[in-house]
């Protein structure tokens, strides 16, 4: 009778434990946030998500400068220049001379009918570029033409004879499908081009050889330069006018004359002066010799300067960008204009094709 009662109060003092625990694990089971400190807590973590979304990259900008003369200066340290993002001073977070860096080539050959008499000038300027600046082994180039639709002719290569065949077999006809060749070009081969063997820098560069007319593009010209800012191409122009005096009327110094800039000389200039590229008039081909070696020296001996902007977040518009020279005088910048502080509506920003 005692060993039952020392068993029953053996299990009654387990059972007392037992319930004691129970009791004492609830409130840890039930320690649940209330929906005030839910909203709390998610509030805290939110800022940090935003302002990761909120950040705008650093601005890089690619520049030469010229004196005078327009003979390019290469000497000038980081002390010696200022930026302003829409007129507001920024502070320079990485300045660099960019010199001989590889080159990534887009050449936009206009075989329209327009053209169907300077063709094959075109051809010859077009493989007379290249060949002043194309280093096999480090630089690469492709090949697209434009009439009613931009064609891609040649793939990046860095062989000229491909390229020369490639030039040399087009034929002329059809429309001008001009924007949308530069916008097509910069989307699809210069935004992300093949990278070099070393390093990730290239430089991205575009030679438009046309008469500057468009009659048949879907995308308007200021969508094609937007396109162009966005993949940090700079545009190089080659005008096709042919509207010289003959070579019997030459000025005193034996130059022939240009009679006036055509409407698609003006829409030409405006590609290569918003991008931060130059363009050229000639006569002839002869005379392109001296312009191609100049740019060739231009994009192996250019300026870099980055920066973070300081008064806006990637609010999906167009920002103006002013470089100054500080103590010295008679210089003069050569850059984009400007940039977007956004990628394209849809895209993930590592690509704008995806939109």
């Amino acid at each position: 009778m005692k060993r039952l009662t020392r068993v029953a109060g053996v299990l009654l003092f387990l059972g007392l434990c037992a319930s004691a625990a129970s009791q004492a694990s609830k409130p840890a089971q039930s320690a649940k946030p209330s929906p005030q400190k839910q909203a709390a807590s998610q509030a805290q973590k939110a800022p940090t998500v935003g302002r990761l979304r909120r950040e705008v990259p650093l601005v890089n900008v690619v520049f030469s400068v010229l004196n005078k003369h327009d003979h390019f200066v290469t000497d000038l340290g980081r002390k010696n220049f200022e930026i302003f993002d829409d007129d507001i001073p920024q502070e320079v977070q990485f300045f660099n001379r960019e010199t001989d860096l590889p080159l990534r080539i887009g050449l936009l050959l206009d075989t329209s009918n327009s053209i169907h008499g300077r063709l094959q000038f075109e051809q010859n300027a077009a493989f007379d570029f290249l060949f002043h600046i194309l280093r096999p082994g480090k630089d690469q180039a492709f090949l697209m033409t434009f009439d009613t639709h931009p064609q891609l002719q040649q793939r990046y290569t860095d062989q000229l004879y491909l390229l020369r065949q490639a030039i040399f077999r087009q034929r002329a006809g059809g429309g001008t499908a001009l924007y949308d060749a530069i916008y097509d070009a910069s989307r699809d081969y210069l935004w992300n081009p093949p990278p070099p063997a070393a390093g990730n820098n290239v430089r991205r560069v575009l030679v438009v050889i046309s008469d500057g007319d468009d009659d048949l593009s879907d995308h308007t010209r200021n969508e094609a330069i937007d396109m162009a800012e966005r993949a940090g191409v700079v545009i190089y122009t080659i005008s096709t006018n042919n509207n010289w005096l003959s070579p019997e009327q030459k000025e005193s110094e034996g130059l022939p004359v240009l009679l006036h800039y055509s409407q698609g000389d003006r829409v030409l200039r405006q590609f290569s002066e918003d991008t931060g590229g130059r363009s050229f008039f000639p006569y002839r081909v002869s005379d392109l010799a001296r312009a191609f070696a100049d740019i060739s020296t231009e994009l192996r001996t250019q300026y870099s300067i980055a920066y973070t902007p300081s008064t806006h977040a990637e609010d999906g518009k167009f920002h103006r960008i002013r470089i100054e020279i500080l103590h010295t005088h008679g210089l003069k910048v050569r850059a984009r204009q400007g940039y977007w502080a956004a990628p394209p509506p849809g895209s993930s920003g590592a690509d704008p094709r995806s939109h």
